[in-house]
C-alpha cells in the first residue's frame, strides 16, 4: 500500500450530500451516501469534467490492485467489470470519464455512474461557486447507490469501506498533483 493514502487527507473532510447536487434526488430510496469535500485553490479549473477526468486518473497501484480483485469477484456473479465498462470509452460515442457513464453535466457539476442487476448508483462531481470575493471554492464529490436486491445490499455492505478510503485518496492524490488550472482547456484524457 501507498504511504500517501494517509498523508495530507486532513483536508478531505466527510460533508452532508450537497443539497444543490442533482443525485439528491435521483432515486427515491437510496441504500448507501456519502460525500467528501476539498477546498480548491485560487486559479484552479473548476470545470467539473475536466476535475473529474484528473481525478479519476490519480489512481495508485493499491487502488489499482482492489479494482483488478473486484473484477474477479464481480464476473463471477455475473456483474459488469471495469475491464468491460473502461472498453465501452473506447467507443468515440460513448460519453464516458474511465469506466463511469456520464448522465449529466453543466458549469458546476458533472453526474457519473452505472447501472447493474444488483445497484444503480451515481457520482457527483460539484464545484461551488464563490458568492464572496474572499470565499473559498469547494469541490465535492458525492456518491449515491441504489440496491436492486441483496447482493447489491451485501455488495454495498463489503466495499463501502473501500468506496470511502479510495475516494479520500483520489482526492488528496489529485491535491498534491497540482489542480488543472482554469485557464487550461479542453478535457485531460
Amino acid at each position: 500500500m501507498d504511504m500517501d493514502m494517509d498523508m495530507e487527507q486532513d483536508h478531505v473532510k466527510a460533508v452532508p450530500l450537497p443539497l444543490d447536487s442533482r443525485i439528491t434526488s435521483t432515486y427515491p430510496l437510496v441504500n448507501f451516501a456519502d460525500a467528501y469535500s476539498l477546498e480548491l485553490p485560487a486559479g484552479a479549473s473548476t470545470n467539473p469534467e475536466q476535475l473529474a477526468r484528473f481525478i479519476f486518473s490519480q489512481l495508485s497501484p493499491w487502488m489499482t490492485a482492489l479494482m483488478k480483485i473486484r473484477d474477479a469477484l464481480a464476473a463471477g456473479f455475473g456483474l459488469k467489470t471495469i475491464k468491460h465498462l473502461s472498453s465501452l470509452g473506447e467507443d468515440a460515442n460513448a460519453s464516458r470519464v474511465g469506466f463511469f457513464k456520464i448522465y449529466s453535466t453543466d458549469q458546476t457539476e458533472i453526474v457519473l455512474g452505472e447501472g447493474d442487476k444488483h445497484l444503480d448508483f451515481r457520482l457527483s462531481l460539484l464545484c461551488s461557486s464563490q458568492s464572496a470575493p474572499n470565499e473559498k471554492r469547494r469541490l465535492t464529490l458525492s456518491t449515491v447507490v441504489r440496491c436492486h436486491n441483496r447482493l447489491g445490499r451485501l455488495y454495498i455492505l463489503l466495499i463501502a469501506p473501500f468506496h470511502r478510503l479510495i475516494v479520500r485518496s483520489i482526492l488528496g492524490r489529485a491535491a498534491r498533483a497540482g489542480w488543472p488550472p482554469a485557464r487550461m482547456t479542453g478535457a485531460l484524457n
